[in-house]
């Protein structure tokens, strides 16, 4: 239980911020954060603790939102029943992508552009795809009911997503003190040696596909109802993938909280430039390219590694510093 306290009092914290907070920007800002903060903590699982980097996190997502959104519009399916569908699409979608991949024995950037060039399949044929809306899209019909998933009041959206992210993070917190999360970052470490021991690379390195595809299905999902329009460039575009990769490395990869910080700080950049400079095409990714190298340079495992290290760093100096009345004594 006290593994999952420093969980416990961040999703507290965060909880309450709408009994001080009742701007509904301010809300949507909160809620699209940890909107990537999902997505970056599905990359987290199968790139951080994997060390399986995909390009390719838009293939999950943009399954996971147009699974949910297809039931709604063309079959009538309860949202509720729809996003979970969504989730479990998602998680199917990543089962083959990894089966194929792995089985093949791509790693390192072979895999990340293979993964990459699914989730641009993908695009193409929702863009195309009557099912899907084609260019269009599908706009998911306005019914403000709880068993539709849809709310009136932003609070109750931001709350159902910080649920989600707190799921993601005691996934990732379980992973690191399982035997599972043991032989996943052996994988990482070495996967020769690791197979060497007896561990299943394959099998483990698709379960972690699986998990990941579906937590990052499940912001897709979110995505649909949140917004309640999805086309092949939102669900597919390069955006999300990107921003799934960039929030867990700025924040810390292989850590709980990484994706959450980094998507704290990416979308806090990213609206700043907005209000300082106005909506200046591709100058978002110029100052987010900039972080990212700096993160690199100067704390190459992240925010949460660099705090961490602040931390010990200062227990010793106070362990190797005694005290001043000590000193006066001696």
């Amino acid at each position: 239980m006290k593994a999952f306290l420093p969980i416990i009092v961040v999703v507290a914290a965060l909880a309450v911020v709408p009994l001080f907070v009742h701007s509904n920007v301010v809300l949507n800002f909160l809620v699209v954060t940890l909107l990537i903060a999902l997505a970056g903590q599905g990359w987290n699982i199968l790139g951080g603790y994997g060390g399986q980097y995909s390009f390719g996190q838009a293939a999950f997502f943009g399954t996971g939102a147009y699974a949910t959104a297809i039931l709604q519009v063309h079959y009538g399916v309860n949202a509720w029943i729809g996003f979970a569908a969504g989730i479990a699409a998602g998680a199917a979608v990543g089962a083959i992508i990894g089966a194929l991949t792995f089985r093949a024995g791509l790693r390192s950037s072979y895999f990340a552009l293979v993964t990459l060039a699914f989730a641009e399949v993908l695009r193409i044929v929702g863009s195309v795809t009557p099912i899907t809306g084609a260019g269009v899209g599908l706009l998911v019909k306005l019914d403000l009911r709880a068993q539709a998933f849809q709310f009136q009041s932003r609070t109750v959206f931001y709350l159902v997503i910080l649920a989600l992210v707190a799921v993601s993070l005691v996934i990732a917190q379980l992973l690191e003190r399982s035997r599972f999360g043991a032989w996943l970052i052996a994988v990482r470490e070495n996967e020769d040696a690791a197979m060497a021991l007896g561990v299943d690379a394959f099998a483990v390195k698709l379960a972690a596909m699986v998990v990941s595809a579906a937590i990052t299905a499940a912001a897709g999902c979110f995505y649909v109802q949140y917004f309640l329009f999805i086309d092949s460039g939102i669900a597919y575009g390069t955006w999300i993938s990107i921003e799934a990769l960039l929030t867990p490395i700025i924040g810390g990869v292989g850590t709980v909280f990484g994706a959450l910080a980094g998507a704290l700080v990416v979308k806090l950049l990213g609206e700043g430039i907005k209000l300082v400079t106005g909506d200046v095409p591709g100058l978002d990714l110029m100052i987010y390219g900039a972080v990212l190298v700096l993160v690199i340079r100067f704390a190459p495992r992240g925010l949460v590694g660099a705090c961490a290290d602040m931390r010990t760093y200062f227990v010793r100096r106070t362990k190797l510093c005694p005290p001043i009345g000590e000193v006066a004594r001696g």
